[in-house]
């Protein structure tokens, strides 16, 4: 029983040497395991192992350590402004990071790569959502499931560092965060957390389907606290400087302004042209009252702006939308959705996804409450 070594934790190599300095201090042998052990600094996670008489003090130490980590870690991510880019490894990523770098540029941000995998052979106890202790059914299939993600993460940052290094990209700071989990759980987790400036998705991941949207795109622009960028697979614009006509579609509330604000800072583009678009099962003079007004309340702040408006009837709303995106070429469609609400109130709520997941038009999407 004494000689008999149990993994206490799956943790980055760096963290790994630090909880094996601490626990050898406090008198507990550890071990270190790499999935990559000619490159252990490479690898995403290292298994920490220790005899297993002497797991609950580790366990205490560690949770102790884990939990200063985790309050100092929280504190200097929300101190950073952060373009947060999930990525699956499809087909898809490379447009993605494009995209990513690229706002991360614009902002002067960093950009952090969240990668989310899912073991459910595994037993799974956490002080919190971000510290793991794996009791393992099957200890090989956790390798080769840690060995598969090391080896996707080391490819895409060796990728990333090259198209750096030959201008391809900005050269901004990047960071590949690893999660245990449900993607979407762990994506809308880690926006109430840290809070990133923007989120940018693709709308397939690697299992092809029928909608443009899988569901983890959609259940992330449901619930995440930060604006969501989704990019369809099927889009004609490759580059974000290609995105010169928005659609805007406004419920007339007041936190619409700040939404349509929010946008146009974003592509803060000279010749950005607005399209600014509301949805009523039929035509109210005071609906296009307020259409005007906003587009003469922008018109007034953006001089540069060209801006447009447009009541669409709501009977048939998502191919009405759909019409109006292809007929005046439009590169984005906005709009905000504070929890929930914004397209449930406006439009029939089946009719809304529809709309949204059959659309080939990236989707840019606030949530100003």
């Amino acid at each position: 029983m004494e000689d008999k070594f149990v993994t206490l934790a799956i943790r980055t190599y760096k963290r790994a040497q630090m909880i094996k300095t601490t626990l050898e201090e406090n008198g507990i042998e550890t071990r270190i395991e790499s999935v990559n052990l000619e490159h252990p600094e490479m690898s995403v996670g290292v298994r920490i192992r220790i005899k297993e008489n002497d797991l609950p003090r580790a366990l205490k130490i560690v949770e102790e350590m884990e939990i200063a980590w985790e309050e100092k870690g929280e504190t200097l991510k929300r101190a950073e402004k952060m373009i947060l880019l999930p990525v699956d490894f499809s087909d898809q990523l490379p447009k993605i990071i494009d995209f990513g770098f690229y706002f991360a540029e614009s902002l002067n941000a960093k950009v952090e790569l969240l990668y989310v995998y899912y073991s459910p052979p595994f037993t799974i106890s956490s002080v919190n959502n971000e510290v793991n202790t794996y009791t393992l059914s099957d200890s090989e299939l956790l390798r080769q499931i840690i060995s598969n993600a090391n080896r996707e993460v080391t490819s895409m940052t060796n990728t990333i560092n090259e198209r750096i290094a030959k201008g391809e990209l900005p050269n901004v700071p990047f960071h590949f965060e690893l999660r245990e989990g449900v993607p979407e759980d762990q994506i809308v987790d880690f926006c109430k957390k840290y809070q990133p400036a923007l989120v940018i998705m693709g709308t397939r991941g690697k299992k092809i389907s029928s909608e443009l949207i899988g569901s983890v795109t959609a259940e992330v622009i449901e619930s995440c606290v930060s604006p969501v960028l989704a990019l369809p697979v099927d889009m004609k614009i490759n580059t974000p400087s290609e995105i010169k006509r928005i659609a805007f579609l406004t419920n007339f509330e007041q936190k619409d302004l700040i939404a349509i604000d929010n946008t146009i800072s974003l592509f803060n583009w000279n010749s950005l042209e607005m399209f600014f678009i509301h949805a009523a099962q039929k035509k109210e003079v005071w609906d296009e009252v307020m259409l005007a007004g906003i587009k003469e309340y922008f018109s007034k702040h953006y001089p540069k702006i060209i801006t447009h408006y447009e009541l669409i009837d709501s009977t048939e709303t998502m191919k009405q939308i759909d019409d109006y995106l292809v007929k005046h070429d439009i590169n984005l469609l906005a709009f905000n959705s504070p929890r929930r609400n914004l397209i449930r109130r406006l439009f029939n709520p089946g009719l809304a996804f529809k709309m949204v997941l059959h659309s080939d038009t990236p989707l840019f999407v606030t949530h100003i409450s």
